[in-house]
Parts: structure tokens; sequence; C-alpha cells
């Protein structure tokens, strides 16, 4: 997941700008690290949209265009902030394969780490990019989340597609409730309260003769969940579904 790339970017000096030293103070007194935690903070508290120079400048008491002499644009800022947020997703390298359960715990582990990370920074969903940022603390996060996975016969690119397929169900199921709590917060209403309102509207204009599964299996869905979904079951089935599929290659491959 990275920042917008464009043409303007330049990916040397973008890297650099990762990998070098953030703790040195400018002649402004400001360091790319204060500027990168005001940010997040600031994406915490009113999302990614409300993070511009001028608002992290204000935040910071400096002038916009001391901002500048550290961090070229809100691309690079963004690229930044999330290889930030990456390094406080695990205290050491080997914390998800240290865990005694073997692979399968470790990788519940992750999935775990990295649900909780979007749980603490939602605004690391609305990134956009096709592209990972190739800073260090990412780097480290794909070192420490591959790990458990070696060793246990699987190939490279067969590890690389697991934690892949791990990683993009966090995302997709930490999206629908993240939107899910955007619109209870723009309607003022819980789901459980839009249920209790709409249910009993559904039951009346769906006829179940004509969808009978969905009708059955939806009102059963509802009933449980007092709502359209329920994410973090969704994460927690999916997660135990994609590493039974994952034990099953295990066993092929041992076999």
């Amino acid at each position: 997941m990275s920042g917008r790339k464009g043409a303007d970017v330049d990916p040397a000096r973008s890297l650099a700008l990762l990998w070098g030293a953030h703790g040195k103070p400018g002649r402004s007194g400001l360091t790319i690290r204060s500027i990168v935690v005001a940010a997040i903070e600031l994406a915490d508290a009113e999302g990614l949209e409300a993070v511009s120079m001028r608002q992290v400048a204000e935040r910071l008491g400096a002038g916009t265009m001391s901002l500048y002499t550290h961090v070229p644009g809100k691309a690079e800022l963004v690229d930044l902030m999330v290889d930030t947020a990456y390094g406080r997703l695990y205290d050491d390298v080997d914390a998800p394969s240290s865990r005694p359960g073997g692979w399968r715990e470790a990788l519940e582990f992750v999935a775990a780490r990295n649900w909780e990370l979007y749980r603490r920074h939602p605004w690391l969903l609305h990134v956009v990019g096709g592209r990972s940022v190739l800073g260090p603390n990412a780097s480290l996060k794909y070192e420490a989340e591959l790990r458990p996975l070696d060793g246990i016969g699987l190939s490279d690119l067969e590890m690389d597609a697991v934690l892949a397929l791990i990683l993009t169900h966090v995302e997709g199921a930490a999206r629908v409730q993240a939107n899910m709590a955007q619109v209870q917060r723009d309607s003022g209403m819980t789901d459980a309260e839009w249920w209790v309102i709409n249910a009993p509207l559904l039951d009346k204009v769906m006829d179940g003769s004509r969808f009978p599964v969905a009708s059955r299996v939806g009102q059963a869905a509802g009933q449980e969940y007092q709502a359209l979904a329920d994410p973090e079951r969704a994460f927690a089935f999916g997660l135990e579904r994609i590493l039974d599929g994952v034990a099953v290659l295990i066993a092929r491959r041992g076999a």
C-alpha cells in the first residue's frame, strides 16, 4: 500500500527519504519524525483527506514552506506515514514466528495484528496506490510475516501468495467494518437500531416465494448479527477457512 505516485515523484529521492534519518532537526527545529507523527495524528482524528502540508504545519505551529525542506509533498508524506504505522506492528521481527503454536498460530497472530492496525488507523484503507511502500518498516513487516511460512514445504512464490491472501482478506473485512462505522457516524444510528427499523419493512417487500434462499439466509443472518453484516465474524470465519486450505497445501507438499 502506498501514497499517490505521479510523474513528479522521484523514486530515488522517495527511497532515500524513507530509509534516511528521521530524527535530525532542520533549521526550523522540525524533524521528519515529528512531521510524520503529526500527520498520523491528524489522519487518525479526521481521515486521510484532512492531511495536507498546510494542515500538518498548523498542527506543528510551523510555516508550511518549512515542511517542504524535509518532505517534498503529500505523496511522500503518506508513504512515510504508512511505513511509520507499519513500524508499530511488531515488537520484534521474530514476534510472529516465535509463537508457540507453529505456523498456524503465527499467521493468526499476523492477521490479528493487521486487523488491529486498521482499527487504529482506518485511513490506511484509503491510501491510493497499487505499489507497496518500500521503506524499512514495510520491509521488516514483510520479513516478519514470511518467516512463519519458511521451511514448512512451500515454495517462495507460494509463501508470498499465502501471505497476500491473508492480508487481502484482513483488509477486505476491515474495509467493510470501517464503512459501517462511517455510516453509523453519519446517520447517528447504530446497526442494531437500523435493523430494528428496516427488518420489518424488508419482510413486507421481499417475496419469500421469489427469493426463498436469500430470504431464509438473510433473515437468519440479520437476526444473529442485528445488522446487515458482521465484519469481525466474517474476518474470523474467513481466516480459519484460509488456514485450513494452507494446511491442505502443506500436507500435499509433504506427501
